[in-house]
């Protein structure tokens, strides 16, 4: 049984009908069968059950009329710990909040022994809040150490200082994994491709678009949270510039503040990024809402509106839009590619491919607005130089002149300051004979 409580005044910018079908999406993301879901109303929240004691004994004559009946109640809203204990004990049935679904989704899909280590500190931390509900033997002593004597500990304290054990080492864990993802960050900063991380609510198509443009075949189903372990590939633009393509977790409403900070270390991938696509469900009816939410945990990640660099929306399944709806969205994105001071959009489909090549020339655009053209000229041998132009930046024009090769590029200055010190022996050709460029 699924239940959405529409606190009052708390609805935001969703309709409680689309939260409700966003929290049975969560739960048949896990392969819950829901017998049933509804919305209730909640003037003034309950301290002991959230919702009124008449609608708490309602549920449980509803939960009586079904055979079998239903052993899991999930409200989708947060709970105290003694709201939780009381809603198990009247409606005689396990019962999850919000909070531990998407913890539960999240346990299910990671892979990565690094996904493994963050949920479970995500659940830890939870769990810790919660050791008045889920310890039944609270009241259980243990006897004193040595001679002395005496009540000795509460088991409800040694299980928290346990628990605090647990925390620490899974919380060191992760500091080394946060420390090698620092060291391949500035290992990709040498080598210098740029990187174009993918963000958006979930289940919008990121994985969908990743998988298409880099050929590959990560989970990519109409699931909320198909995607946990971020995956990166190398892929080239249209002019040949390769760049690193970043598919990171989907974000949703009120996503619980203990994934932000055990995901942090995934989610920094997106604050090195050099460009950030932010993929949205535009046939979803919450999409402005949905759009929201994403921005709101940028900024808690620390992306800011004032962020220089470029973040384009990818307007994603035009292909389940209405024809008039479809021109609609395809007009807005024009006109936001016509006046690039707001926000650059593209329409597109990731499933059918429609606008992909228009999403990349954007993307390309976006890395090569600050490039500027230079003539390299490179004496024999060559071939390496030339390999690396190739691969990091634009080639616009290749001639041989003697021994000599003269190339036309463009590139960031930092691909060019890159390139002079690993091959100092290049030179920049002026207009007025040529210059060395010093290493």
């Amino acid at each position: 049984m699924v239940i959405h409580p529409a606190l009052k005044g708390g609805a935001g910018a969703r309709a409680p009908e689309a939260r409700l079908e966003e929290a049975v999406g969560l739960a048949v993301a896990i392969d819950l069968d829901i017998a049933t879901s509804f919305v209730v109303s909640v003037n003034n929240p309950n301290p002991a059950t959230l919702i009124g004691s008449g609608k708490v004994e309602d549920i449980n004559q509803l939960l009586d009329s079904y055979e079998p009946r239903p052993a899991l109640v999930i409200i989708d809203s947060a709970l105290t710990p003694v709201q939780h204990r009381n809603l198990e004990k009247e409606w005689n049935a396990k019962v999850l909040d919000r909070t531990a679904l998407i913890l539960e989704i999240f346990g299910d899909r990671a892979q990565t022994a690094e996904g493994r280590l963050q949920v479970d500190l995500a659940h830890l931390d939870y769990q810790r809040s919660r050791l008045v509900r889920s310890w039944t033997h609270l009241e259980r002593q243990r006897g004193g150490a040595g001679f002395l004597g005496g009540p000795g500990e509460r088991q409800i304290e040694s299980d928290r200082r346990a628990l605090d054990d647990r925390i620490v080492r899974l919380k060191r864990k992760l500091e080394e994994v946060r420390r090698t993802r620092t060291l391949q960050r500035a290992k990709r900063k040498r080598a210098p491709h740029p990187v174009v991380a993918l963000v958006g609510y979930t289940n919008a198509g990121k994985s969908t678009l990743f998988n298409r443009l880099t050929k590959s075949t990560v989970m990519a189903e109409d699931l909320l949270f198909a995607t946990l372990d971020p995956t990166m590939r190398s892929i080239d633009l249209p002019s040949g510039i390769r760049t690193i393509l970043s598919d990171t977790v989907g974000f949703i409403s009120d996503l619980p503040t203990q994934l932000v900070a055990a995901f942090r270390a995934t989610l920094e991938e997106v604050l090195e990024a050099d460009i950030i696509v932010h993929v949205r469900d535009i046939a979803h009816e919450d999409t402005d809402a949905q759009r929201s939410d994403v921005l709101s945990v940028l900024a808690e990640l620390g992306v800011k509106d004032d962020d220089e660099r470029p973040i384009i929306e990818a307007l994603n399944k035009i292909d389940l839009l209405s024809q008039d709806d479809r021109l609609d969205i395809q007009a807005i994105a024009r006109h936001s590619q016509d006046n690039p001071d707001g926000a650059l959009r593209v329409a597109m489909s990731a499933q059918t491919g429609e606008g992909v090549e228009q999403l990349m020339t954007l993307v390309e655009q976006s890395l090569t607005a600050a490039h500027e053209i230079i003539t390299v000229q490179m004496p024999s041998p060559f071939g390496a130089a030339r390999a690396w132009l190739h691969a990091r930046a634009e080639v616009i024009e290749e001639t041989a002149e003697d021994e000599n090769l003269v190339l036309v590029v463009r590139l960031s200055k930092k691909t060019e300051g890159q390139f002079f010190k690993l091959y100092p022996n290049a030179q920049i050709a002026a207009e007025e004979g040529v210059s060395v460029k010093s290493a």
